[in-house]
């Protein structure tokens, strides 16, 4: 919304201010304007919006634990046995890429 305000304010004092310098034609600044400048300028919001965005979602996949590291850390406190934790390693290596149910894994996360 600011990005459309800002070109129409700028075109149309470019259009009008030509218009009062007696300048004929004045009215090629609506087509530019509007035609060429506006969607360029909206499209460069939109990139840096979704480069924004693709930050923010970077930066949430950093920050959350893996399954292998959910895993390490209930074995570490005593939660998960050796043959139990061997045996859901194994899944999750064998899975690969299927996702495990560790939903009530992540628990530990928490506490």
């Amino acid at each position: 919304m600011l990005v459309v305000s800002g070109v129409t304010a700028v075109t149309l004092a470019v259009a009008f201010g030509f218009l009062a310098l007696g300048v004929n034609s004045f009215w090629i600044a609506f087509p530019v304007g509007f035609g060429v400048i506006l969607p360029g300028a909206l499209a460069v919001a939109h990139n840096y919006r979704a480069e924004d965005r693709r930050n923010v979602d970077n930066t949430r996949t950093e920050e959350s634990p893996t399954e292998l590291e959910v895993l390490r850390r209930r074995y570490a406190a005593g939660e998960l046995s050796d043959e139990e934790f061997e045996q859901r390693v194994e899944h999750l290596l064998e899975s690969e890429g299927d996702r495990p149910d560790l939903s009530r894994d992540v628990d530990i996360e928490r506490r």
